[in-house]
């Protein structure tokens, strides 16, 4: 039986994540990942968290990190179960349920396999907190900190399939699928008008929403940013002969998942913005991986593109792929009372452009 590559055991500990299997790291410790645990017997005298779930947790001997995600190992007054880390780890428990310190901070040994935890349970969707080297956990998922680096949801996307799709813009429109081995989303593009290779499309990279673009939220301004750059690209096709595409990536939450979205909501009902719910939560606000839409721009045959964003962070990471940004087309749409304090926040705390 062959050994798994890196990319492999890493879509493997992302699936045990979300079973609730243990990780175990070459060299480094077992860890659980406490959201999704099925060992219910399983106890530890330390966890890993972020900096940022510490922070807030105002726990001894923390000090507020530089870099939210990073990851603290603390230790309890009495042995973790379950049912006490829990409310560590979620922010929608903790104030119902008291937490049992005094809590410490420890150095932690095995810092690279600690980061790769972090950023392991922020792919599979999960809060980021976990029981270290717990009794009774199970059988664990090996895998090394270093094959992390080998994963990339762009390293092995392929074009699936492409069929004729006919929408509300345009029907002539034609959706192209694109898979990797190693990742379950399936990532598509919308091509409006005749893709021509003399003729610099107008591109949009929509991250997926579903409360935006499916069910109407009027929390953001998703599914208006969807609308109107359909309705942009039929334009441009239509008057200049020119053509469009549209990058549908499944990066719900701006890449922590639709669960921990919907949480980051919850917190919001409480008062704070996006980011103050996010860091909460102990994740990052931004983890969009925009090497994707560039690889499925390079799929798609196109190097150069006019594009329609206001984040300067997505002209940015295209251009660092090799993807010549001709033009950044601006994309403001009117605020409403739900959303006013949403993009504020893109604007004052995620550098978006106004225009």
């Amino acid at each position: 039986m062959s050994t798994p590559s890196p990319s492999r055991r890493v879509a493997q500990a992302v699936d045990a994540l979300r079973h609730g299997w243990p990780l175990a790291f070459e060299g480094g410790p077992v860890l659980l990942p406490v959201e999704t645990a099925i060992a219910s017997g399983a106890t530890s005298e330390r966890m890993l968290i972020s900096a940022a779930r510490a922070a807030t947790l105002k726990l001894a001997n923390q000090r507020e990190a530089a870099e939210p995600h990073a990851p603290v190992l603390i230790r309890g007054g009495e042995a973790f179960d379950l049912r006490l880390a829990r409310p560590i780890a979620d922010p929608a428990l903790d104030l119902a349920n008291p937490l049992k310190g005094p809590f410490k901070a420890e150095h932690i040994d095995w810092l690279e396999a600690a980061s790769a935890a972090m950023e392991l349970a922020r792919i599979a969707g999960i809060l980021p907190a976990f029981l270290v080297d717990p009794e009774n956990a199970g059988e664990a998922q090996v895998l090394s900190a270093s094959d992390l680096a080998a994963w990339s949801d762009s390293a092995n996307l392929h074009i699936a399939t492409r069929a004729h799709l006919p929408v509300s813009a345009c029907d002539s429109a034609q959706i192209v699928a694109f898979r990797s081995a190693d990742d379950t989303r399936e990532h598509v593009a919308l091509i409006i008008g005749q893709q021509r290779g003399d003729a610099v499309p107008l591109v949009r990279l929509h991250s997926e929403c579903l409360t935006g673009d499916i069910l109407g939220s009027l929390k953001c301004d998703c599914g208006p940013q969807l609308d109107a750059a359909l309705a942009a690209m039929a334009r441009e096709a239509a008057e200049n002969g020119g053509w469009g595409a549209l990058l549908y990536l499944r990066q719900e939450g701006r890449g922590i998942g639709l669960v921990n979205k919907l949480r980051a909501y919850a917190l919001q009902d409480q008062g704070y913005d996006t980011v103050e719910a996010n860091q909460r939560l102990g994740l990052p606000d931004e983890a969009r991986d925009f090497a994707t839409a560039a690889r499925m721009l390079e799929l798609l045959g196109v190097n150069q593109v006019r594009l329609m964003t206001n984040n300067p962070k997505k002209v940015a990471a295209l251009e660092a792929a090799g993807v010549v940004v001709a033009e950044r087309v601006p994309h403001q749409l009117p605020e409403n009372p739900h959303n006013a304090r949403y993009l504020a926040t893109k604007r004052d705390k995620s550098g978006h452009l106004l225009e």
